[in-house]
């Protein structure tokens, strides 16, 4: 017997219905296989989250002396927000070699939001919970800063158009990974703290950065990949480790630090064509 409520007049569908119902969900309400990668990108940015807490966080806090822990906390934080980047690279890939349900963009953008947003924030506020020299309440607005940037970047993302193959403004995963090799490169805690807000104005600055495909995205996984085991060298202090991480750290802020002054020396090459262009038109 089907129930009626009294008000709304709706009948409560029979448990054996219900089960039919979702049955016969449709497709478009399906993960995809790209979202399942996008969910693995929030799961990466999670634990990332989790391993700078329990490893340098709390011992920290609790007076524990032991720097290897911490170290290898560090560096498993930092891989984490790699593979997370690695993901966020595939999803897209895969989408558009198969498909991606009607979720997919707001899976990804909240996946990128805990990977590229909260885990590289936290990152920077908790150096300045442990760094010697480091202000804690400054430490905060610097992670508070370079959050919103990328939720404000995120959403225009979703807003603007933009020609195809450009992004404006760093990508967020390019910006995280470049305030984790700020805050890794162990600068006095001045100049780290202004790098990371300069890094957060280039993440909602009109800076046009290319989109990584082809093979700029093989040069990318492979940055990447190359940086997991110079962390990992580091993690386990193989020799030279220390060395070897700070010259990949400087490698991406200079590379961070180039691309926008190469983008603007082409938007004014651009526009001093223009001009010779419309000159020449002139009768």
């Amino acid at each position: 017997m089907t129930v009626i409520d009294p008000e709304t007049q709706a009948g409560w569908v029979p448990e054996a219905e219900s089960e039919d119902d979702v049955e016969e969900m449709p497709l478009s309400l399906r993960l995809s296989i790209a979202d399942t990668l996008t969910l693995g990108n929030a799961t990466c940015g999670f634990m990332a989250v989790y391993f700078t807490t329990t490893g340098i966080l709390i011992p920290h806090l609790s007076g524990s002396q032991e720097t290897g822990m911490a170290r290898h906390s560090a560096a498993t934080a930092v891989i984490l927000m790699l593979l997370a980047a690695i993901f966020d690279l595939c999803d897209g890939l895969v989408a558009r070699k198969l498909r991606s349900s009607p979720m997919g963009a707001e899976l990804d953008n909240l996946s990128d939001l805990i990977s590229f947003g909260l885990a590289p924030a936290y990152f920077v506020l908790v150096y300045g919970m442990v760094a010697d020299d480091a202000h804690q309440r400054v430490a905060a607005v610097a992670a508070i800063t370079v959050l919103l940037a990328v939720v404000l970047r995120l959403a225009r993302f979703s807003c603007v158009t933009m020609k195809d193959g450009m992004f404006q403004g760093m990508p967020s995963p390019f910006g995280a990974l470049t305030v984790v090799s700020i805050v890794l490169l162990e600068l006095p805690f001045v100049p780290t703290l202004l790098a990371v807000i300069g890094v957060a104005w280039l993440m909602v600055s009109r800076v046009e950065y290319p989109k990584p495909r082809g093979i700029l995205a093989v040069a990318m996984l492979s940055w990447i990949i190359g940086a997991m085991g110079l962390l990992a060298a580091w993690a386990f202090d193989a020799p030279g480790g220390q060395m070897l991480l700070q010259t990949g750290c400087a490698l991406q802020i200079v590379l961070a630090a180039t691309i926008p002054l190469f983008a603007t020396a082409r938007r004014v090459n651009t526009f001093r064509d223009n001009r010779r262009e419309a000159r020449a038109a002139q009768p």
